[in-house]
């Protein structure tokens, strides 16, 4: 059998939200390649998955630096590409998984950058945090002419502004160490009261805050948290469709 990397997404947290296909997958592989965030910190991405894997899977934890520094970060990719690539050259299918969807704001673009052409590869969708956070908090995304914007709160604010301005919903993803900045952008705009924030959704610690002004500027945050707005809909209280 000739050797194959899939991609998996592994959706935003709990192991019942991976797809049918996924878990299939999964569970033929030889060797699965599993991001970590810190040196010997556990993946998160790993612990979702870990109950479809089968004895015969070599796993391989890989440390993926959130440093600004291009240099390490380029050197980390180029290894982890090469080593899957010879895994795969060996006829050995391949897995690498990632959190949410491997197409969203997703250490995996990297690796596909220096793969895709090189090596058969195939791309399995995942559930993102932000439609598990709407159905979660039953807040719709958009609906019928609204537009709506994902955007990074890594951004510069002026390019955040822009997009509270221009969309009718946004998706603010990465509010981790950014809350207060964000809160009061929302402010300014007279959003709060179509803000909410959801974090680790899915998982056994999500909070849901539908009052994000009640919220202190020096509250700790998980780092998986994401502000949904949507200007025609209010967060305070949960609506049915």
């Amino acid at each position: 059998m000739s050797g194959k990397l899939f991609a998996i997404g592994t959706g935003p947290g709990s192991s019942d939200l991976i797809t049918v296909r996924a878990a299939r997958l999964l569970a033929n592989l030889d060797v699965l390649y599993a991001p970590a965030g810190r040196k010997g910190g556990d993946s998160l991405a790993l612990s979702i998955v870990r109950e479809y894997l089968t004895g015969h899977v070599v796993i391989k934890e890989r440390h993926f630096p959130m440093s600004t520094h291009e240099d390490e970060k380029e050197s980390i990719w180029d290894t982890v590409a090469e080593e899957i690539r010879q895994d795969v050259n060996a006829g050995k299918q391949v897995g690498f998984i990632t959190l949410g969807d491997a197409m969203l704001f997703s250490t995996w673009v990297f690796l596909l950058e220096r793969l895709q052409g090189r090596i058969p590869l195939e791309v399995i969708p995942g559930v993102t945090s932000f439609a598990c956070i709407a159905s979660r908090a039953v807040f719709p995304l958009a609906m019928e002419q609204q537009t709506m914007a994902v955007v990074s709160c890594t951004a510069p604010e002026a390019e955040l502004e822009q997009a509270l301005q221009q969309h009718d919903c946004i998706v603010m993803m990465k509010v981790y160490g950014r809350f207060s900045q964000i809160k009061a952008l929302l402010a300014r705009h007279h959003l709060l009261p179509n803000a909410l924030l959801m974090s680790e959704a899915s998982l056994p610690n999500e909070q849901c805050f539908r009052q994000l002004q009640d919220i202190g500027d020096d509250v700790a945050l998980p780092y998986f948290s994401t502000i949904l707005v949507n200007k025609q809909w209010l967060a305070a209280e949960p609506q049915t469709l």
